[in-house]
């Protein structure tokens, strides 16, 4: 058995086995089934084709989770017979754990706080099976961190002040994390079976309805050409598939298989190839209107319309890109590389005028969220003129008349219309009349199988993602039920009572130490949980500290040895993970600058407060702060890579540095400091290399 547990635990199988297609075998069309009925099972819920309590979602949520995640990664990881029945059997544990807790749901409610030994043993079961299918999906360090936290929770009253709690015994201990909404099925498990779930699938069918291919054109028509154009394009197009994915990982898998072959076809070195994708791929999560996970639990968490969230971070999305652009551009002057003939690149224009329908369910989305629509019903609405896009399309496939086509597509987009006057049973009819119109020709058939396989690969998708919801809520609970916040916290406020910006400092270092170890969902939770209201205490905006540490948190997912979306592109640049983790860290550098000057001037993240928004008006500290983040970026990414308008000496790097380093600081006479020594590194770099150039 020991053989079996063995290969049941291995580290990092998870993320290579969840990129496999399912096997071609019984096991593998079991699990694609499987997968098929969770996507299922998620659309109607969200839909609310079938109502059932919140608490009773989250628990199916989870028990799918367990049940797809185990024998899938088992499977591809080649597992013996024993430990595939192995993994079976402890999936089909995880189905009986949650439909325990949907039968007997309004008993588990009047016995709260009094459990029977039956419920306290299923709980201890639950936690066990979602402990080894994490370490299984995500390897070791989140479950030794929640297992930390778990052991903190029923043996810190012996630890010594002021890191004590008083005494709880086993059953309140298991009734906090895996019942209720304090544990694993908090509010992190609560966003990932709602919005989460949807969202991944609406990037999923949009993907197959051809966006890759439009935004990869796009990309190519307007930088292609240009010096270091290979590069470019991947942060264009990465930026715009941000805009739909919201998966650092899943950018990478899609994009990443065009832009890193082309950027080493124009010379750029494996890791570095490797690591623009991978820093690109990241900013995904901040790129609205479909941001990453986090940004759906932060708007849950804060209470804020998650349109506020999108706000927020637009314009440190922007200039999260401008500066991998930035950096790429430095790259390739030092490097001396050059894009591709023009003659060779795409039209842009012609490309968004051959797939200008492509973009409608995302422009739907963005205006639903901003007209306050919930994200839930905004991403149903998106994922629906998906599918009737994928699906139309399939049946006009072999349809010659121009107008016919015409007719078609209106009386398609009057019946998605229908959907606000009428409710979503007009969704549901027109769905099942396109299928039926699908199943009557051999290209609407071979559409309906894109669908199935979009379903399948969707739920296959939201296993990391769910499970690290899921986990982190044992330090959640923790962190509820003994007040371990508030003790981090203090430290943080007394050091901030002296220096805040050491407390920024001290928050940044725990994200990207803690990035080391676990993905960003996680970081998010737990470095908020801890630093978020510290933060609030010293006068930072609730919003502005919530993205510090979100922004981090992706920072973060950059750093090796556990950098997912670097290892994601290590097998495609045929190149170490670790060594692509550093040069997306490298790339990424120039993007540090940006949270911190969140933080002294809110207007970044368009933000009332702060006192240059006090002193010179709203929209002017808006304008202000983005020139001089701009300018701070610029600095910083030129001392990175020791390039400007050319190479760069020791010292030309220090005062690039020390310019952008006193821009940041919002401190008396900095900004002029800064601006100074701007003028100083610019006038006597172009000073220096016109005497190079006469010589």
């Amino acid at each position: 058995m020991s053989d079996e547990l063995k290969q049941l635990g291995g580290e990092h199988a998870g993320a290579a086995a969840l990129a496999a297609p399912f096997a071609e075998n019984r096991e593998g069309r079991a699990l694609f089934l499987i997968a098929i009925a969770f996507s299922t099972f998620q659309l109607v819920t969200a839909a609310h084709l079938i109502n059932l309590s919140s608490q009773v979602i989250r628990s199916v949520h989870v028990g799918f989770l367990i049940l797809l995640a185990l024998p899938l990664i088992t499977a591809a990881t080649g597992g013996s017979r024993p430990a595939r029945i192995l993994a079976w059997g402890l999936g089909l544990l995880g189905v009986a754990v949650a439909l325990y807790q949907w039968v007997f749901y309004e008993d588990l409610l009047l016995r709260s706080g009094d459990l029977l030994a039956i419920d306290v043993w299923l709980g201890i079961l639950s936690l066990v099976l979602l402990f080894v299918t994490a370490w299984r999906v995500m390897g070791p360090a989140l479950p030794v961190i929640c297992g930390l936290f778990l052991f903190y929770a029923l043996f810190g009253e012996y630890l010594p002040a002021p890191f004590d709690h008083r005494p709880y015994d086993l059953s309140q201990v298991i009734e906090q994390m895996a019942f209720g909404t304090e544990g694993i099925y908090g509010t992190p498990t609560y966003v990932s079976s709602s919005y989460i779930f949807l969202f991944i699938l609406f990037g999923t069918f949009l993907e197959r309805t051809g966006m890759i291919k439009l935004f990869t054109d796009v990309s190519l028509g307007l930088v292609g050409h240009a010096k270091g154009g290979a590069a470019k394009v991947s942060v264009i197009a990465s930026g715009l598939m941000g805009t739909i994915s919201g998966s650092g990982v899943a950018n990478v898998v899609t994009t990443g298989q065009f832009t890193i072959p082309l950027m080493k076809s124009f010379g750029y070195r494996a890791a570095f190839a490797g690591g623009v994708e991978a820093t690109a791929s990241m900013g995904g999560q901040i790129m609205p209107p479909v941001m990453g996970a986090v940004a759906f639990i932060m708007a849950e968490t804060i209470g804020v319309p998650y349109a506020e969230v999108v706000k927020a971070a637009i314009i440190p999305a922007v200039l999260y890109f401008v500066s991998a652009f930035w950096m790429v551009h430095l790259e390739a002057g030092r490097a001396h590389l050059t894009g591709l003939p023009k003659e060779q690149c795409p039209s842009a224009w012609n490309a968004l005028r051959q797939g200008w329908a492509l973009v409608l369910p995302l422009a739907a989305l963005v205006y639903l969220l901003f007209d306050g629509y919930t994200p839930l019903f905004s991403g149903t609405v998106g994922l629906a003129l998906t599918v009737f896009l994928l699906l139309g399309g399939g049946i006009m496939r072999g349809v010659p008349q121009v107008m016919l086509r015409y007719v078609f597509w209106v009386l398609l987009g009057l019946a998605a219309a229908a959907f606000m006057k009428f409710g979503i049973w007009v969704l549901v009819g027109v769905l099942l009349l396109l299928v039926g119109l699908c199943a009557l020709s051999r290209g609407g058939r071979e559409t309906l199988i894109i669908a199935r396989d979009s379903l399948a690969d969707g739920a296959k998708t939201a296993i990391p993602v769910g499970i690290a919801c899921a986990i982190v809520g044992i330090i959640v609970g923790t962190m509820t039920l003994t007040g371990a916040a508030t003790t981090f916290g203090d430290f943080v406020v007394s050091i901030g009572e002296k220096s805040l910006f050491l407390s920024l400092v001290l928050t940044m270092v725990t994200c990207l130490i803690l990035g080391m170890g676990i993905p960003t969902i996680p970081n998010y939770i737990i470095t908020s949980s801890l630093a978020g209201p510290a933060l609030l205490e010293l006068g930072v905006p609730l919003i502005v500290s919530h993205m510090f540490v979100f922004y981090f948190g992706i920072l973060a997912d950059l750093t090796p040895p556990v950098a997912l979306a670097a290892f994601a592109a290590a097998p495609i640049a045929k190149e170490a993970g670790l060594k692509i983790g550093l040069q997306a860290v490298r790339i990424a550098l120039a993007g540090f600058v940006i949270p911190f000057m969140a933080v002294y001037t809110p207007a970044l993240m368009l933000q009332d407060g702060g006192p240059l928004a006090a002193e010179i008006g709203y929209l002017p500290a808006v304008v202000y702060i983005v020139v001089k983040a701009l300018i701070a970026i610029g600095l910083w990414g030129a001392a990175g890579i020791g390039y400007f308008l050319g190479p760069l000496l020791w010292w030309e790097r220090l005062l690039a540095t020390a310019a952008a380093f006193s821009l940041v600081l919002a401190l008396p006479v900095t900004d002029e400091l800064g601006f100074a020594l701007v003028v100083l590194f610019v006038a006597q770099h172009i000073w220096r290399r016109r005497r190079a150039t006469a010589a």
